[in-house]
C-alpha cells in the first residue's frame, strides 16, 4: 500500500464521515416516508447503518486511493500531485472496479468540497 500523507488520510477519513452521514439522513428520510412512520430509527435501520460504517474503507495506490463499501467501488481520490488532469485529493467516480472516470472531478476531499455526494456513490 502506497503511503499517505497526513493531510491525505485526514481527506479520505472526511470523504468517508460525509459518506456514512448521508447514508444516516437517507435512512432517516425512508423511516419517515414509511407509512405511518415517524423518522423514528428501528432495530433493522440502526444495524444496517452500523453495517454500512463497518463496509466503508479504502485501499491506498501509488496514483489513487479506491473507497469501497462492501464489493463495491464507491468512488477515487487522486493521491498523486504528478497528474496531468487532475489535482491531488479530486474525487472521481469509479469507471469500474479498478479504474476511475477521468472526465471531471466530482470535488476535492483535501479542500473538503464534496459536491452533492451521496452514500451511493461519487
Amino acid at each position: 500500500m502506497a503511503n499517505l500523507t497526513p493531510e491525505m488520510l485526514v481527506a479520505v477519513n472526511d470523504y468517508m464521515e460525509v459518506c456514512k452521514n448521508d447514508y444516516v439522513t437517507w435512512t432517516s428520510r425512508c423511516a419517515k416516508a414509511k407509512k405511518g412512520g415517524d423518522g423514528e430509527l428501528s432495530n433493522v435501520n440502526k444495524e444496517m447503518i452500523a453495517a454500512y460504517n463497518d463496509s466503508i474503507t479504502f485501499k491506498a495506490g501509488s496514483k489513487y486511493i479506491k473507497i469501497t463499501t462492501g464489493g463495491s467501488v464507491h468512488g477515487f481520490i487522486v493521491n498523486t500531485i504528478k497528474d496531468a488532469k487532475f489535482g491531488q485529493g479530486d474525487i472521481l467516480k469509479a469507471a469500474g472496479y479498478n479504474s476511475p472516470a477521468r472526465n471531471f472531478a466530482r470535488g476535492n476531499a483535501v479542500d473538503g468540497v464534496f459536491n452533492g455526494m451521496q452514500w451511493t456513490g461519487a
